[in-house]
């Protein structure tokens, strides 16, 4: 098949090398104002997808091109295009419509809101198929290239049998595995997104709720964790506390659906969920501070993981910015360790002086008078203690993310605060 892809988002970027891969021929249209610079940064923070990308486009099935050829490559397309660029799409839809009188395809992947999928979908004659349909984009960063070619579920948002079968024969390479089809009107695929984005901002925002609460009674909130997911109505995922989660897409879908609570329910549930988690990011800053008595001018402190989450070099969000941010105000250096995520964190504060970068986690800790857990990272889970110790003018850990084994890093001399206990 000839598609061509509208957009420079994650979704953008993976699809058109999966689908080339596959053997269709892509034409992706990135924006103008979106520079190599940006495309490289957004692709090199996903495991193989650049070098997936860069053998495509040695193949020929893959071409990075105009607005010009995009429109004349055929009558299939994908819109990956940013939230705010609604406008866009509805002004390309229109040339399409003009062009391609009938069998016109357009799979709606961008995050317009609600309901946006049927109004670009006004426009077109539905009965000389000229189609929009919604397929939701369920993509994690850190994974993303392998989310999309082994997806469990695929939601299909199409009221048009002549569009779903072209959707099914689409996807067809990367659904053998595939556990189901779900398909239902383009608006049900929309709220789907929002309400399951939503429900895993609760849950991350109830079992940090918890945590802190936990810390107050004195109690672990690990011991409570672990007789919550023992109940089969509630499970495992989605409830390790921490300090507070991050990503550019995760927090763009559950602002639209808090946007859209407020507007039409008045709801602040999310509301209350968004700006509780940004507290929850300065947490393992607030207890260095009370651990020092509100005095860390002059402290080295050492930080372990930068990135949002494990697997990707993305700082969007990422509570690591938050706690160097608090860290410099109040005069400390910082020494810092991420396996992927050290030139962002460089670009990001512009190489502050009192910022220093290393790349051995152990030469991170050195004359330290504390060491922050952000990202857990897999390197950092069994780290070598002995050395730790040596190394650390300090022996302090406040760990973030819950990783390390209390009771033996108290025996081993070390003082530990984590997150709930």
């Amino acid at each position: 098949m000839h598609i061509t892809i509208w957009g420079n988002e994650l979704i953008a970027w993976t699809a058109a090398a999966a689908l080339a891969e596959s053997g269709n021929h892509v034409t992706l249209v990135a924006h103008a104002e979106q520079d190599r610079k940006e495309i490289e940064f957004k692709t090199s923070n996903e495991p193989e997808l650049e070098q997936l990308i860069q053998k495509e486009q040695q193949s020929g099935r893959l071409k990075i091109s105009t607005e010009e050829n995009g429109i004349a490559h055929g009558p299939n397309h994908i819109l990956a295009l940013n939230p705010d660029q609604y406008d866009n799409a509805k002004i390309l839809v229109n040339r399409l419509s003009d062009i391609y009188t009938s069998n016109l395809l357009i799979i709606n992947q961008s995050n317009f809101g609600v309901g946006s999928s049927d109004q670009l979908q006004n426009g077109l004659n539905l009965d000389d198929n000229q189609v929009i349909a919604y397929i939701p984009d369920m993509l994690s960063e850190g994974s993303a290239l392998q989310g999309y070619k082994y997806p469990e579920t695929i939601i299909v948002g199409s009221s048009n049998d002549w569009a779903t079968l072209n959707i099914r024969a689409l996807l067809r390479p990367f659904t053998q595995a595939m556990k189901q089809w779900l398909i239902m009107t383009p608006t049900e695929a929309e709220f789907t997104k929002f309400a399951n984005t939503g429900m895993l901002a609760l849950r991350l925002g109830y079992i940090n709720e918890l945590a802190n609460l936990a810390d107050q009674l004195n109690v672990d909130i690990e011991v409570i964790r672990e007789g919550m997911i023992s109940d089969p109505r509630i499970g495992p995922h989605y409830l390790n506390p921490g300090c507070g989660f991050g990503g550019l897409h995760f927090q763009q879908y559950i602002e639209g659906l808090s946007m859209l609570m407020a507007e039409v329910r008045n709801s602040k549930l999310l509301d209350t969920v968004l700006l509780e988690n940004e507290k929850q990011k300065e947490h393992p800053f607030r207890k260095l501070w009370r651990y020092y008595a509100c005095d860390l001018k002059g402290k080295t402190i050492s930080i372990w993981g930068l990135s949002f989450k494990p697997g990707t070099a993305s700082i969007d969000n990422a509570p690591s910015l938050k706690v160097i941010c608090s860290l410099l105000a109040q005069g400390c250096k910082v020494q810092v360790h991420d396996p992927e995520a050290m030139d962002n964190i460089k670009e990001h504060f512009n190489h502050e002086a009192n910022i220093t970068f290393f790349d051995n986690c152990y030469a991170a800790l050195q004359d330290s008078d504390g060491l922050l857990l952000l990202t857990e990272w897999p390197e950092y889970w069994s780290p070598e203690y002995a050395d730790m110790l040596n190394l650390m003018h300090h022996p302090l850990i406040i760990d973030g993310r819950n990783i390390f084994d209390k009771d033996m890093l108290k025996s081993l001399g070390f003082n530990y605060y984590g997150v709930g206990r």
